[in-house]
């Protein structure tokens, strides 16, 4: 049975993490944060600086794991042995569903709506470049993981290089400075200063949100027991100093009040420094940005899907690979079939609303799953452990869990429509066990077992 091939290296691994997390929202978000913490500078920065410190407890934890288990389907797997099949299937249903495919989906459609700011298209033109970008990222993907990987280092490159350069061009050229010392502290304390931080911490979690994706790929990484703890680690850090980076150039371009007022502060910063026509730049960069975000999506996500194939809870064709190239091939395949129909369709959009704060559940029981690791599976080898073990798991656990809580809170029609979604799959995977699926036990485990 032709296997896949351990082809990523460690800085493949890195600029694929970043590739996954760096979107449009580092051109969109900075502006609602500051908003949100009452034009406050040290308090927006400190919310960024958070986000970062809360994914990095993350990265280290997932660094254990995927060290300890270095198997195709990471994340997928590690709810899998931690809790079960049912969860673990609930998880891959949702990424099939809705969470990765409508990801990809929307990606695609801001490619279109940037390119045509770019260059003239009507509504057909437009759907025809959505659909075409989707099926060449597919196609990649399909000849191989390599070439896939090397489209990612590029692009992923690119995208880091143009916003630091646009973020020096800010900070270089700006004149906001002089309001920044004036709003740099919250002007009220009290309990509703606490209830603005959380909110605008949900938000730039979803910004660094996508850095778990790549454990996905363990089972095509080179010598993943160093390379996983290293490449978490050190793409979480540069993710942070570049977001951080990017705010002090929208800050220096457009001063706080006003950065504050635009829900388009790359465009609205550059635009203020290099005059209207500096706005096809910053859509160019974006264009990049979310080319490289929908490879990366294409690139792991189907992992899940081949995971779930070979423990017969999927379509068991998915389970195959490519002969001559190695890859998922019909898994990849599925993902950018569905993710093409879900953007024609356009509602996608809703669907990847209300099933976002879902995968954020499976991010918290996938950090949760390395003390089941601990307490029942002592004989696996573990060449790097998780520092201040068991606070830095349970902090982020605890953040999981927070944010989720928050999302029902605050949007619980929303989120009964979210978890209603995920239900449906219980039917599914009862479908699956029914023709022939095994339950899966512990003592199957082995320290180097490929799926």
């Amino acid at each position: 049975m032709t296997q896949l091939v351990r082809t990523l290296r460690l800085p493949d691994m890195v600029l694929l993490i970043i590739g996954s997390v760096i979107g449009s929202g580092i051109f969109l978000v900075p502006g609602t944060i500051l908003r949100q913490v009452n034009h406050s500078v040290a308090l927006a920065s400190l919310v960024w600086i958070a986000g970062g410190v809360l994914s990095l407890l993350g990265a280290l934890t997932y660094g254990e794991l995927a060290a300890m288990r270095p198997v195709s389907g990471g994340l997928y797997v590690y709810v899998r042995e931690g809790f079960g099949q049912i969860p673990a299937f609930l998880y891959g249903w949702a990424m099939f569903l809705a969470i990765a495919s409508g990801t990809i989906a929307s990606l695609a459609v801001a490619f279109g709506s940037y390119l045509a700011m770019i260059i003239p298209l009507g509504p057909s033109s437009e759907k025809l470049v959505v659909c075409g970008i989707i099926a060449i990222v597919t196609a990649v993907n399909v000849w191989g993981t390599r070439a896939s990987s090397d489209l990612q280092n590029g692009t992923t490159l690119i995208k880091l290089l143009l916003i630091v350069a646009m973020s020096a061009t800010l900070l270089w050229l700006g004149h906001g400075y002089s309001g920044i010392p004036r709003e740099l502290w919250p002007t009220h304390t009290g309990a509703s200063l606490f209830s603005s931080f959380g909110l605008a911490m949900v938000a730039v979690l979803w910004a660094y949100e996508g850095w778990q994706f790549v454990t996905y790929c363990a089972g095509e990484t080179v010598d993943p027991q160093h390379n996983f703890p290293r490449a978490l680690f050190s793409s979480v850090v540069l993710l942070a100093l570049v977001y951080l980076l990017a705010n002090l150039g929208y800050l220096a371009a457009l001063g706080p009040e006003r950065a504050a007022q635009t829900d388009t502060i790359a465009a609205a910063s550059m635009a203020t420094i290099l005059g209207g026509h500096a706005a096809k730049l910053v859509s160019l960069i974006i264009l990049i940005s979310v080319f490289s975000a929908i490879n990366s999506v294409s690139l792991t996500a189907p992992r899940v899907f081949y995971a779930m194939a070979v423990d017969k809870l999927f379509f068991h064709k998915l389970a195959e690979v490519h002969p001559r190239f190695r890859t998922p091939a019909l898994a990849i395949t599925a993902l950018g079939v569905w993710s093409a129909l879900l953007a024609c369709m356009g509602r996608f959009e809703e669907l990847v609303n209300y099933t976002m704060f879902v995968a954020w559940i499976f991010y918290g029981l996938g950090a949760a799953s390395i003390f089941a690791y601990r307490r029942r599976y002592r004989e696996l080898p573990r060449p790097y452990l998780v520092p201040l073990y068991p606070w830095t798991p349970l902090v982020f656990v605890s953040a999981a869990a927070a944010l989720v809580l928050n999302v029902i809170v605050s949007t619980p029609r929303n989120a009964a429509t979210g978890l209603g979604i995920l239900a449906v799959g219980l039917p599914a995977y009862l479908l699956w066990r029914k023709r022939g699926a095994e339950p899966f036990e512990a003592t199957r485990i082995q320290p180097t077992e490929e799926l």
